[in-house]
């Protein structure tokens, strides 16, 4: 199937590691120009550039930075002049500890606090800036990276889950919005636990919890998440939109 990709303008956030890493992969195998952001790890967006090849941009993007996201669009549309697709997988995890063992109302207010803001705004901020571009061609996707834990619930994840769960709101209504403006397309990917290149001792410990729980009886890895981001986000899709779809092996 011709996903009809080929030239279009990606940019994925989060794109160093774990599921953005394989969405840029799969955009680029595609054909797509792919923008490249990351927080950190420079050095493994780089080396992600060089191995897929193409026409691809490595740029720094902070969600938690008021400025970074008029400031991506500003270098990629001086690079390609024109963005195509728009990605939100970055995400701020809150504390480098799990906190599964501490009532969510023990939690400080300035780390709970932290993780609604930076992964909402961070996300919003920056579909804001790129709906300009698409609009003044009539033609965008949007694929907002969220998680199970939105609508399935886990200990510990009350204020990450409800941050996503935001994503979900703003892609439904944002839908409507955009859909009066041309071929522009939002919508919601929901992951479960997945097995990616960075959680291995993870995917050990905790795997068969979540894979009992799977009719296919095994976990998704981050490519099959991917393809689903990028059919989504392709010329392909042309009626799916203000969707929040699960992509967990049937979980």
């Amino acid at each position: 199937m011709d996903l009809g990709l080929t030239g279009r303008t990606v940019i994925v956030t989060g794109a160093s590691g774990g599921i953005g890493r394989e969405i840029a992969r799969g955009f680029a195998a595609e054909g797509a120009d792919v923008v490249l952001t990351y927080h950190h790890a420079q050095d493994g967006a780089e080396r992600l550039a060089k191995e897929i090849g193409g026409r691809s941009l490595v740029a720094p993007y902070e969600m938690d930075d008021d400025e970074a996201a008029r400031g991506l669009v500003e270098s990629v549309l001086a690079w390609s002049g024109r963005i195509d697709v728009l990605v939100n997988n970055a995400v701020h995890w809150g504390a480098d500890e799990p906190e599964a063992d501490l009532p969510f109302d023990a939690v400080p207010d300035v780390r709970w606090q932290k993780v609604i803001r930076v992964n909402v705004e961070g996300a919003l901020r920056l579909s804001r800036a790129v709906v300009p571009s698409m609009r003044e061609r009539g033609w965008g996707r949007m694929v907002h990276i969220s998680s199970s834990i939105a609508v399935d619930g886990m200990p510990g994840g009350e204020f990450y889950g409800a941050a996503k769960a935001a994503l979900h709101g703003f892609s439904r209504s944002a839908a409507f919005g955009l859909g009066k403006a041309g071929d522009i397309l939002s919508n919601v990917v929901m992951p479960g636990f997945t097995r990616t290149e960075t959680n291995a001792e993870m995917a050990e410990q905790w795997g068969g919890h979540y894979s009992a729980r799977a009719p296919i009886g095994r976990l998704l890895d981050a490519a099959e998440v991917a393809n689903a981001v990028v059919y989504l986000g392709s010329a392909a899709n042309t009626g799916i939109t203000g969707q929040a779809i699960k992509v967990t092996g049937g979980a």
